[in-house]
């Protein structure tokens, strides 16, 4: 392994529609993922919102269900194709692109900030911390970036394509590559621990840092939790359905989908198998979690709201292709890309919709990001959309 160095205030409470079956639910609601402060809360500064991946942005109040029905596109970005999910801190957006290169644009206004060329595919999605910006590549390294300039700061080369996305906590970048799980000094890039899968088990998935702990999916195998410190291995749960599916964690759960279909949900203290519920097809989609709710999407086309507690079903909504998108959920709102060209806005109470947009092409496993009003999200066609409330 190589490493080579180059050179608030406070939370505003959520409002939304929240029907009267989930009422009962927000009393013990998912707390904010431990470590971040309510400034970083208030952005989305990294896939899936937080390093517990719970895709939810619990400070959102301009879009809701009575507004997001009248959201149309305020700009676009033409890249290349796009599979890397956005991220949005201070005024930037990011995103990397199968065209080599790594995205800073003006989060308003779509207008380039800043691109780093990489030369590579960047499928990861970037993960921002401290005035920097963590992003994978097709070429083997991790890249630590200066967030507001480019200017590359350090890069680590690990053993093979880095296509999961970096997760930082608490001075820390965990990012897995091939058989490895990788803890880097966030600021100077020196490794702290690996951890190699015990099972000799690709990690297409990325890490998830919950309460001390790293959570991560091995493909075909096991999901394992890790002493966020020292990598030392606490449990590990075996299956042979994990796939690309990342885990959230939310009220002292682990939530992850796998191949055959399944959604699970473990105990994230011992591993122990709380419940599982079975779609109708693949899940890549990484589970969202928000007031006592799991959103997921299918390859069946199918986007799946489950009772967090008990796996049973609440709403299905029925796309027009297989979801590998995962979703975002902000204010009573859920989004989600699919494979039908559509991104979608679905009341997260009811499931029913509140609004679709057609792109130019499929939505991969590009994820959206909704921060100050502003949905984000990538598209195959190569373009990042801005959608905004009309001025």
């Amino acid at each position: 392994m190589k490493m080579t160095t180059t050179c608030c205030s406070g939370l505003l409470l959520m409002v939304g529609t929240i029907a009267s079956a989930q009422v009962g639910r927000l009393s013990s609601s998912n707390p904010p993922c431990g470590g971040l402060s309510a400034t970083a809360l208030a952005s989305w500064s990294q896939f899936h919102s937080d390093p517990c991946h719970t895709g939810y942005n619990r400070n959102e109040v301009i879009l809701g269900p009575s507004t997001v029905g009248r959201l149309v596109v305020d700009w676009e970005y033409q890249s290349g194709a796009i599979s890397s999910s956005p991220a949005v801190v201070n005024g930037l957006v990011y995103v990397g692109s199968y065209d080599g290169n790594l995205y800073a644009l003006n989060a308003a206004t779509g207008a380039l900030a800043w691109e780093y060329t990489i030369g590579r595919y960047v499928e990861s999605s970037p993960a921002v911390a401290n005035g920097v910006v963590y992003v994978g590549s097709d070429d083997r390294n991790l890249y630590a970036l200066d967030a507001s300039t480019g200017k590359l700061l350090w890069t680590y080369t690990t053993g093979a394509a880095v296509h999961s996305s970096p997760v930082v906590a608490n001075g820390v970048v965990y990012v897995a590559s091939n058989v490895e799980l990788h803890a880097l000094n966030a600021t100077t890039g020196v490794q702290l621990w690996m951890y190699v899968s015990r099972y000799n088990s690709q990690f297409y998935s990325s890490p998830t840092v919950a309460n001390g702990v790293v959570y991560i999916e091995g493909h075909w195998t096991d999901i394992s939790a890790l002493n966020a410190e020292t990598g030392a291995l606490i449990w590990s749960y075996y299956t042979n359905d994990p796939e690309q599916s990342s885990p959230a964690v939310a009220d002292g759960i682990v939530y992850f989908g796998g191949v055959g279909g399944s959604v699970n949900a473990l105990d994230a203290s011992t591993g122990a198998l709380l419940w599982q519920y079975t779609t109708g097809g693949r899940v890549d989609s990484s589970p969202a979690v928000a007031n006592g709710v799991v959103y997921v999407g299918s390859y069946d086309g199918n986007v799946y709201a489950l009772d967090a507690k008990a796996g049973a079903l609440l709403w299905k909504y029925a796309t027009g292709d297989r979801v590998a998108s995962s979703p975002a959920v902000a204010n009573g709102v859920l989004y989600v890309g699919s494979y039908d060209n559509n991104v979608y806005a679905l009341n997260s109470a009811t499931g029913a919709l509140l609004w679709k947009y057609a792109t130019g092409n499929f939505i991969d496993f590009s994820s959206p990001a909704v921060a100050n009003g502003i949905l984000y999200i990538g598209s195959y066609d190569g373009k990042l959309y801005g959608f905004h409330l009309p001025k």
